[in-house]
């Protein structure tokens, strides 16, 4: 298997104590920072990882390919957890509206919102999704990112759900190895005026689907929307134990807006991540700290949409595993660099530099199920991102500027 040595990075930041701490409780050096530091790997897994003064001979006799890297930063591959990607139409008036003071309900109720997507979604052909999905996927992986989470729930009904999860798993191949993406079902997003309520849409599609795809197996993982007036807790139970059935490991857009247990629900029911968390209070904050569940908060969307933050500190303190992400969809965050809202988020969390690097890394990875990755450690994969910058700190300071290679 060829072995490859990345030589003389300007600064590499492995993470490995804050790997060795589950991504919880970091303080500053926890970034694990090496100076003028090199790794050695091959396809599956990083061999050593150090100063470059200190590689071993072995690696060094043996002509292995090296790659002078000299003037750049490296970092744990950067991991987008949650966005929704594949979609159809445009929401712009929808932002014009919200800034002269409608709200996400009352824009919803007037015909836009998630259903005003579905109508456009629905509009465009398999190949035009496709399409636009790949060229989204290009756009993220230059910001540096290398892993993204995508989201099926634009369709809403069962054959455009159904197409939409095999979008994703086409451009999963399309894009591989460069680019892992993460197919995460979620045709239970919002209920289609079509069905009367939402336990007759779970009835009638939703869990159907979800076997006909599980039968597939083409999915990593589900997802569903528990808020008032889209999914109840039933809803949630029901699905959750159908994707257990098919060994289809759960996600749950939680607490949004309004406290509705959803933290503790994905708790017991050992979800991945519950995600947004807008409204979480002390139980569900707790809940979380005493689990292995990721709270991954989407701070694009509540400056998107004008709303109070998640308490990202009080998590924090309490010893939650917190990931952000960017949340990437046409209408409550349409904005798709993740390093950019890192950047404006962290300050705003009142977030320490490697708690917010572990949070686009690490607990990212650990969000979506990947705990092969997320740091530069010896045994994990060899999944970096890599800046055209000499120092880390320059990477969020530039808000909005890319420094990826």
């Amino acid at each position: 298997m060829t072995i490859k040595i990345f030589r003389n990075f300007s600064e590499i930041a492995t993470l490995s104590s804050a790997h060795h701490k589950n991504g919880r409780r970091l303080n500053h050096d926890d970034l694990g920072l090496i100076k003028n530091g090199s790794i050695v790997f091959n396809q599956e897994k990083i061999l050593w990882v150090g100063e470059d003064r200190n590689i071993p001979e072995d690696y060094l006799r043996k002509g292995h390919a090296e790659i002078d890297v000299s003037g750049k930063v490296c970092v744990p591959e950067i991991v987008d957890s949650h966005t929704h990607l594949v979609f159809g139409g445009d929401r712009s008036h929808e932002y014009t509206m919200r800034l002269n003071g409608a709200s996400y309900e009352e824009i919803a109720n007037s015909g836009g919102g998630i259903l005003n997507t579905t109508k456009g979604t629905n509009a465009l052909t398999r190949n035009e999704l496709l399409k636009s999905a790949q060229q989204r996927v290009k756009t993220i992986r230059s910001y540096g990112v290398g892993t993204i989470e995508v989201k099926s729930g634009y369709g809403l009904s069962f054959e455009k759900e159904y197409e939409l999860s095999h979008i994703i798993h086409d451009l999963k191949n399309i894009v591989r190895p460069d680019v892992q993406i993460i197919n995460t079902f979620m045709a239970a997003h919002a209920v289609p005026i079509t069905s009367p309520n939402s336990y007759q849409y779970m009835k009638e599609v939703v869990l159907p689907l979800l076997d006909k795809l599980g039968e597939e197996q083409i999915l990593d993982c589900v997802d569903i929307f528990h808020e008032q007036n889209y999914f109840s807790h039933d809803d949630v139970v029901s699905l959750f134990e159908r994707a257990q059935r098919w060994n289809i490991r759960v996600k749950i857009h939680a607490d949004e807006f309004n406290d509705n247990k959803g933290a503790i629900l994905a708790v017991k029911h050992s979800a991945l991540s519950a995600d947004h968390l807008l409204q979480t209070k002390e139980d569900g904050i707790i809940a979380l700290a005493n689990s292995e569940t990721v709270a991954t908060l989407l701070p694009g969307t509540g400056l998107f949409l004008g709303k109070p933050q998640a308490n990202a500190r009080a998590m924090l303190d309490a010893g939650v595993r917190v990931s952000i992400a960017s949340d990437f969809n046409p209408g409550s965050s349409h904005c798709d660099n993740l390093i950019l809202i890192a950047s404006i988020s962290a300050p705003m969390y009142k977030m320490s530099q490697s708690e917010m690097w572990c949070a686009i890394t690490l607990n990212a990875a650990h969000a979506v199920g990947l705990k092969n990755q997320g740091a530069i450690v010896e045994g994990l994969k060899p999944r970096f991102s890599i800046f055209k910058t000499d120092s880390i700190d320059r990477i969020t300071y530039n808000w909005g500027k890319n420094l990826a290679n």
